[in-house]
């Protein structure tokens, strides 16, 4: 699984760089329709009409509030807002019905008009890998908009927790000992998936409970009920700065910084390989998005992500990995993401 996975990765990274390299200068500008006017020669004269939102644009994010999606999403209109970047308002829902599957499908075959050129919805690699594997929606049958950043999860213990350190952990569920960990869903499961594979424990001793987002799971590690929480740094900061969750494992290749210094990575707890699944974090639209608006908002994200606030507020409190690509070279990246995941679980 972790091979695959490293695999799977690695293919993407090498796309992203050749449709970064290939992408055409002026890509992110607006273009729209056409109208035509007679000149005195008699030709017709083209002229651009510039996509503007609506008064009240519709973003939705398919986990519960105050998960990693919720906060970045809130984050970005905040951002447009403050920014002065949009002069519109925004609806943020969260709809987890299905496990996202629901709103994911809705957005995805919305019917062509200004709804459709005003709605925006989170799209992660943790909301891919299960719509592939349990539906027949496809990243296809979106508009992508941008990639915004990378992001990547730690183990937290808490006060209930037991267990002094992740490698006491480890040692108990190899004698027989039940150990739960619960998180988020998609990449949260594969990286679970990878670090059982890694330190050689089955999934009987080694426990995973999915929640409907990362919140979910932090809520579960407070009241008892599972022995570790899975997360990235964005939705376990405010209870870390609390001592609410311990930082206890990074799921990287390399050490954490700031308040999630501590956890060590897992080469350095055994005789073990680093165990990490990149989670890249973007924003993708109904595939029925006209064009004009497609340009509109990739320029806008761009905008966003070039912010003091975004870089500041977000990226470097929250521990991300900066990582904007506009529509062209984001739709290569996202497909090319899915195709190598498909090949990997072996789905048609």
């Amino acid at each position: 699984m972790k091979n695959k996975m490293m695999a799977l990765l690695a293919g993407v990274l090498t796309v992203s760089v050749l449709f970064t390299g290939c992408q055409k200068s002026g890509g992110n500008s607006s273009s729209g329709g056409t109208s035509s006017g007679g000149t005195s020669s008699g030709e017709k004269t083209t002229v651009t009409k510039e996509f503007k939102p609506a008064s009240t644009v519709d973003w939705y994010v398919a986990s519960s509030p105050g998960g990693g999606s919720d906060i970045f999403t809130r984050m970005i209109t905040d951002i447009m807002i403050s920014e002065g970047i949009v002069d519109t308002n925004f609806i943020v829902t969260n709809k987890t019905d299905g496990g996202g599957e629901v709103v994911r499908n809705e957005v995805a075959h919305m019917s062509k008009g200004d709804r459709a050129n005003n709605t925006l919805l989170t799209f992660n690699s943790g909301c891919l890998m299960p719509m592939v594997e349990n539906t027949k929606n496809r990243s296809s049958n979106f508009k992508v908009i941008a990639v915004m950043a990378v992001d990547k999860q730690l183990l937290f213990k808490t006060e209930h927790t037991k267990y002094a350190d992740f490698n006491e952990a480890i040692e108990a569920a190899k004698s027989g000992a039940s150990i739960v960990i619960g998180g988020s869903k998609g990449d949260d499961v594969a990286t679970y998936e990878a670090l059982i594979q890694e330190i050689g424990v089955s999934a009987d001793n080694m426990k995973y409970i999915t929640y409907d987002a990362t919140s979910d799971a932090i809520t579960a590690g407070l009241g008892g009920h599972v022995d570790f929480v899975m997360s990235k740094p964005a939705a376990a900061s405010e209870y870390v700065e609390a001592g609410s969750l311990i930082p206890v494992l990074a799921l990287s290749k390399e050490r954490f910084s700031g308040n999630l210094a501590d956890a060590p990575t897992l080469s350095e707890i055994g005789d073990y390989e680093d165990v990490e699944v990149p989670v890249w974090r973007s924003v993708v639209a109904p595939a029925s998005m006209s064009d004009e608006a497609v340009a509109f908002w990739t320029d806008a994200l761009k905008k966003v992500s070039e912010t003091e606030k975004w870089q500041n507020d977000y990226i470097a409190k929250y521990k991300l990995i900066p990582e904007y690509m506009d529509a062209a070279t984001a739709t290569g990246y996202i497909s090319e993401f899915e195709k190598n995941f498909m090949a990997s679980k072996g789905i048609q």
